[in-house]
C-alpha cells in the first residue's frame, strides 16, 4: 500500500493535476483505497477498511477490496488510508444571501430581533450583486465544511435580477444547490414572485440545480401573500416542484398544518422547517402525509423559536426522521458538526431530564446516538430536500458527493469508533477532500478555485455598503 497522502506529500499536486485534466471525461474512474467507509446505506453499513470506485459523477462500487479496478484504463488511485470516507452533508435550509453579515447579531435572543435587524433594515439594501456575494460566500463556506448539498431558502427575491444572482452563485461554486425562492418580508420589491419561478426553472438548467417554492407557515410575520396555502400550492404543482415552508412554530402553525391536510396540500413534496411547539395532532398529520421536516438544532434554542426546543423527540415519536440545517449565519455557526453535536446533546439532556422528572422510565424518550445524527445530516437530509434517490449515501448508482475526513491527526488519533469520530471528533480542519458529482471541490484541506483575497475584499465592501444604507 502507498503512504497516506497528505497536503505535504510531493505527489499530491501531480494527483490533483490528473484529476483536473480528466474532469470532463464521463468515463473517468477514481478509486479510493484503504478508507474506513461510512456508507450511510443500511444494506452496506460501515466498512472498517474498504475501497470505493467513482465513475464519472457516480459511485459505481463499494467493497472491502476493489484493487482489480486499479488495472483499468484511466483509473486514478487515491490512497485514503487514515481517513473516514462518507457521503457529503446535506444542509436542508440556509438563508445564504446573508453571509456577508455573518455574526453581526451573535447575541440576538428572539425572532423579533432578527426580523428587525436583518430582514427589515438590511435586506432592502441588497442589490443583485450583494445577493451574489452573500450566496457565493455561504456556498463556499458550506463546501469548506463538508456540505455538498444546500437548500438556499432565498427570501430576498426583490427582482428577477436578485434571483438570477443568487442562482448563479450556486452554479458557480459547484455545489448541489436547491434554490427555494420567496419574496422578501419587508420593503419594496417587483412583485414578480411566485410567477418568476417558471422563468428561473427554464433559464437555469444545470444538472446540480433544482428549484422549490419557499413560503411561510402563517401570515403573522409578513402577511398572507407569503403564507402557504391553495394558491402557492397550485403554483408549485403546476411547475412540478416542491414547497419549503419556514417559520413552522407553535399553535398557529399546528392549525395551519391541519388545514393543509384537510385541503390536500400536505404531502411528500412539502418540507416543514423548524416544527417547534407543534401539537400532537399536527405531528400525526405530518407523519400521515409523508411531509418532511428540517430541524435547525442551533437556531431554535439560541434564537428562541417558539419553545426553543428542537423537536427531535416529537418527530421521532411520530415516525418522522428529520434533516438538519444551519438557518442564519448572522447569529449562528455555519457547519454541520455543530448541528449534529447540538442536537445530540439537547435530545439526551431532554431524555435524562424527563426520566428524572417522571420517575417512570417507560414514559420517556429513548436516547439517540451518534449514528442517528449522522444519518440526519446525510441520508435523511437528502430525503428531506427531495433528493433521496440522488445523494445522501454512498450507494452505487447515486451521485459521488463525498468527503474524506482525516483521523490520524492530534484531535482524532487513534481511530476507534468511526461514527463517533465523524460526529464528535472531527471539525472542518479534518475535511481533506470534497467531491460533488465526482468533481474535486476541496483538496488537501483547501477549497479550490477561490481567489481568497478577492473574496475578502468583495465581502467586506458589500457588507460595508449594506450596513451604511441600513443605518443611514
Amino acid at each position: 500500500m502507498q503512504p497516506v497522502h497528505r497536503p505535504t506529500d510531493t505527489d499530491r499536486p501531480d494527483l490533483l493535476d490528473r484529476l483536473r485534466q480528466t474532469a470532463d471525461d464521463p468515463a473517468r474512474r477514481i478509486l479510493f483505497t484503504g478508507a474506513t467507509i461510512l456508507t450511510m446505506d443500511p444494506a452496506l453499513g460501515t466498512l472498517d477498511t474498504g475501497d470505493l470506485l467513482v465513475t464519472g459523477s457516480t459511485v459505481t462500487a463499494v467493497a472491502p477490496d476493489l484493487q482489480a479496478a486499479d488495472a483499468a484504463h484511466n483509473t486514478i488511485v487515491i490512497d485514503a488510508a487514515g481517513t473516514l470516507l462518507l457521503p457529503g452533508f446535506v444542509d436542508t435550509h440556509r438563508h445564504a444571501w446573508q453571509a456577508q453579515l455573518r455574526r453581526t447579531i451573535p447575541d440576538v435572543d428572539d425572532l423579533a430581533g432578527y426580523l428587525t435587524t436583518t430582514l427589515a433594515r438590511c435586506a432592502p439594501a441588497y442589490r443583485p450583486e450583494d445577493m451574489y456575494t452573500g450566496t457565493r460566500l455561504a456556498t463556499l463556506g458550506a463546501v469548506d465544511s463538508g456540505i455538498t448539498t444546500m437548500l438556499d431558502f432565498s427570501h430576498n427575491s426583490r427582482s428577477a435580477e436578485h434571483s438570477d444572482a443568487a442562482v448563479q452563485a450556486l452554479v458557480d461554486t459547484g455545489i448541489r444547490g436547491i434554490h427555494a425562492s420567496m419574496a422578501p418580508h419587508f420593503g419594496a420589491w417587483d412583485r414578480q414572485w411566485p410567477a418568476d419561478l417558471a422563468r428561473l426553472r427554464d433559464r437555469f438548467t444545470h444538472p446540480l440545480l433544482t428549484f422549490r417554492l419557499a413560503a411561510l407557515a402563517t401570515a403573522e410575520i409578513a402577511g398572507p401573500d407569503l403564507a402557504h396555502g391553495p394558491g402557492l400550492a397550485r403554483t408549485a404543482r403546476e411547475l412540478g416542484i416542491g414547497v419549503s415552508v419556514d417559520a413552522v412554530f407553535g399553535a398557529p402553525s399546528s392549525r395551519a398544518i391541519l388545514d393543509w391536510a384537510r385541503a390536500g396540500l400536505l404531502d411528500e413534496q412539502v418540507q416543514l422547517i423548524h416544527a417547534t411547539g407543534l401539537s400532537r395532532d399536527a405531528w400525526r398529520a405530518i407523519a400521515a402525509s409523508g411531509a418532511t421536516v428540517s430541524l435547525a438544532p442551533a437556531s431554535e434554542p439560541q434564537i428562541g423559536l417558539d419553545n426553543a426546543v428542537p423537536a427531535i423527540d416529537e418527530a421521532l415519536a411520530a415516525g418522522v426522521r428529520p434533516g438538519l440545517s444551519i438557518d442564519v449565519e448572522v447569529a449562528l455557526a455555519g457547519d454541520m458538526f455543530t448541528q449534529m453535536r447540538t442536537l445530540l446533546a439537547i435530545q439526551r439532556m431532554r431524555a435524562v431530564n424527563a426520566a428524572h422528572a417522571s420517575g417512570a422510565v417507560g414514559t420517556v424518550p429513548g436516547r439517540i446516538g451518534t449514528a442517528d445524527v449522522l444519518e440526519f445530516a446525510t441520508l435523511q437530509g437528502a430525503r428531506t430536500c427531495g433528493l433521496g434517490e440522488t445523494t445522501g449515501s454512498l450507494t452505487p448508482g447515486k451521485q459521488a458527493d463525498l468527503l474524506l475526513l482525516t483521523t490520524d491527526e492530534i484531535n482524532n488519533l487513534p481511530l476507534n469508533d468511526p461514527t463517533g469520530t465523524a460526529v464528535l471528533g472531527c471539525d472542518t480542519r479534518n475535511i481533506d477532500t470534497v467531491l460533488i458529482a465526482g468533481q474535486i471541490r476541496k483538496w488537501a484541506g483547501r477549497v479550490l478555485d477561490v481567489d481568497l483575497p478577492g473574496l475578502r475584499a468583495e465581502a467586506a465592501a458589500s457588507r460595508d455598503r449594506i450596513l451604511r444604507t441600513a443605518t443611514g
